[in-house]
């Protein structure tokens, strides 16, 4: 396989910023965004923040966007939208859930939906799906950028983006970051592609620390170690906690077949609460890409490390970037 080929599906080999039919990027993992495109990206999510905070623009102004989710999401498809229209874009069409509320419920496949919208005259499809391998199917079909808004267990790139933009205005770098992911790590796909984009960075840790039906995936243990990313697993955070500069907390992916106690100590230590607080280093920040259920108690909220809602908040302005990135690529 040639070096800038990322990983082939159904015979097609997609590159690092696959290009779709017009030239234009598809956004599908995190894998494919090289430190010059990073680099990029934070500037423009650093602008894009001063442009949210002023209000709308025009830079989008005739560009339309589809929003087409088989799965349920509220930041993702929220902070799309809002990103569309702050820079002056138009939603043409969204919908929450697909499955349901879409040809797919009368067994449409997804290759015909995108065929199908795309002939409507979109500029960017934004997908949402369940099953893994959706973004790259519909990359394969589409005449426009397909943005991968979550797939299966394996893929969220553009929370990844986010959450390394989050980490760099709040720890103030991404080299030598030290940082532990917590929870559901077998089936939650943001530790997955934080994972895969932390392996660009030099002297990054990593501590995964889960329940041992839970642990991180040896596929992205391979590819940790093929990048020279040091890793370890542990099932108690407690002992962790002291030594990171990032706690990245999940929730149980029950949607996913997850099912374990954070109550059964048997288990390990996997909630964020006080007594973390109490080991945790002062200028250490605790992120999640939200929902929570019961990982993180409502009395860390308070803490200024407490960094999970500022992290939503980049989302819009992560999303805003790619926006101006994948649709005006020489502005």
């Amino acid at each position: 396989m040639c070096p800038n080929v990322l990983f082939q599906f159904k015979g097609v080999m997609f590159m690092e910023l696959d290009k779709c039919l017009y030239g234009l990027p598809n956004i599908i993992d995190a894998r494919q965004f090289d430190l010059e495109f990073l680099d990029r990206f934070f500037k423009i999510a650093t602008d894009m923040e001063g442009v949210a905070k002023q209000g709308n623009c025009d830079l989008l102004h005739r560009k339309t966007m589809v929003q087409l989710f088989y799965e349920e999401s509220t930041r993702t498809r929220a902070s799309f939208a809002a990103a569309m229209i702050k820079l002056g874009g138009q939603i043409m069409f969204a919908t929450e859930n697909a499955k349901l509320f879409s040809s797919a419920a009368k067994g449409e496949t997804l290759s015909d939906t995108i065929r199908v919208l795309c002939g409507y005259g979109p500029d960017v499809i934004v997908l949402r799906h369940n099953e893994d391998g959706a973004a790259e199917e519909a990359a394969m079909f589409s005449s426009v950028p397909i943005i991968n808004a979550g797939t299966g267990k394996n893929q969220h790139p553009t929370q990844a983006l986010l959450d390394i933009f989050t980490i760099l205005k709040e720890v103030g770098h991404i080299d030598g970051v030290k940082i532990a992911m917590v929870g559901d790590l077998s089936n939650g796909r943001t530790v997955r592609s934080n994972s895969y984009l932390l392996g660009k960075f030099k002297g990054v840790e990593i501590d995964f620390v889960s329940p041992k039906c839970s642990m991180m995936g040896n596929d992205v243990k391979e590819y940790l170690g093929r990048h020279c990313v040091k890793f370890q697993e542990s099932t108690d955070l407690r002992e962790v906690a002291p030594h990171v500069d990032v706690i990245y907390q999940t929730r149980t992916q029950k949607e996913r077949g997850s099912d374990f106690s954070r109550d059964d100590h048997s288990l390990g230590y996997f909630t964020v609460d006080k007594e973390i607080l109490d080991l945790m280093k002062k200028d250490a920040i605790i992120m999640h890409p939200l929902p929570r259920v019961d990982e993180i108690d409502k009395e860390v909220d308070s803490d200024p490390r407490a960094a999970y809602f500022r992290q939503a908040s980049n989302g819009l302005y992560a999303r805003m970037a790619l926006l101006k990135m994948i649709l005006t690529p020489r502005a």
